[in-house]
């Protein structure tokens, strides 16, 4: 790429996914400027090194949020992990797309939720949703891109299945289209990167949308190990998540996706991935085989 074009940026970049956008701008659009936004500039030095801007910026300090979006041409906004008190991560996003339009950004790019509006069950919906409204409004180009749950935690919940025999939630007969957190960060980067400058929403997703039974096949096929889908009413499933040792927030958050998936919403299939970055998306079970190790 001409190396005349604006520069991007890309906030939360001390975080996985942020993180992993840039490297990906760096291997895959030389030449172009590169701006990253952390609150801790020092755990940056990698990429700093590498010719990448790195600067401080705290969503929470509209002070400090001028001068840290100044000269971008483009900007993707990773969704924090604000989630202590409802409104505060959404007010965040407010703050870093006024901040971006003020430095006359042209195109932003937001990491939003499969079936984010008001009908989803998901209780961090409603932070996505305003997010979106407020960019829609905004009038600037954008992609919203809406992430489906990362394929990468299952290795999380499936090792306690192998060892007990019962995957046990509230997806019921649900299909969830996982897709792997590179993707996401494949096609931030692409549409990061783009000379797309019009306004769309794109659904993330993997290669098929895939049920607990599904899940719990593959877990007895590749460990040897039978493993069955047990389905459990949403409170059911928030006790034993916490018993297991999640905080009671994180697990009744995961108990709404459970009611999101159960309810279909979550079963969207896109070509998004592979229409965006020329490379189709990782399957689940492709993904279980890699880390066959980490199943138990």
């Amino acid at each position: 790429m001409s190396n005349t074009q604006g520069a991007l940026l890309v906030t939360g970049a001390s975080g996985h996914l942020g993180h992993r956008v840039i490297e990906l701008l760096l291997e895959n659009a030389p030449g172009r400027q590169v701006i990253a936004l952390t609150r801790s500039p020092s755990k940056l030095a990698d990429l700093a090194s590498r010719g990448v801007e790195v600067r401080a910026a705290d969503f929470d300090q509209a002070d400090t949020l001028a001068a840290a979006f100044a000269d971008a041409e483009r900007v993707l906004i990773v969704s924090t992990d604000a989630l202590e008190r409802p409104g505060h991560r959404l007010q965040q996003h407010r703050s870093a797309l006024k901040a971006a339009r003020a430095a006359g950004a042209k195109h932003v790019v937001y990491t939003s939720l499969t079936t984010p509006g008001p009908e989803s069950l998901v209780s961090l919906a409603p932070d996505h949703w305003g997010t979106e409204e407020s960019i829609r409004e905004s009038g600037l180009g954008h992609t919203l891109l809406r992430n489906n749950m990362y394929t990468d935690y299952l290795l999380f919940a499936l090792p306690h299945a192998v060892q007990t025999g019962k995957l046990v939630n509230a997806y019921g007969a649900g299909a969830i289209s996982y897709v792997t957190r590179e993707d996401c960060a494949r096609i931030a980067a692409a549409a990061l990167s783009s000379e797309f400058s019009g306004k769309r929403a794109l659904d993330v997703t993997g290669p098929a949308a895939v049920t607990q039974a599904e899940l719990a096949a593959w877990c007895t096929e590749l460990t040897g190990r039978k493993v069955e889908y047990l389905a459990v009413d949403a409170a059911s499933a928030t006790q034993g998540m916490i018993a297991g040792g999640l905080p009671a927030p994180v697990a009744e958050l995961m108990a709404t996706f459970m009611l999101s998936g159960a309810k279909g919403q979550l079963s969207v299939v896109s070509p998004a991935v592979q229409e965006l970055t020329g490379k189709a998306p990782g399957s689940v079970r492709d993904h279980l085989a890699a880390n066959r190790a980490a199943l138990g």
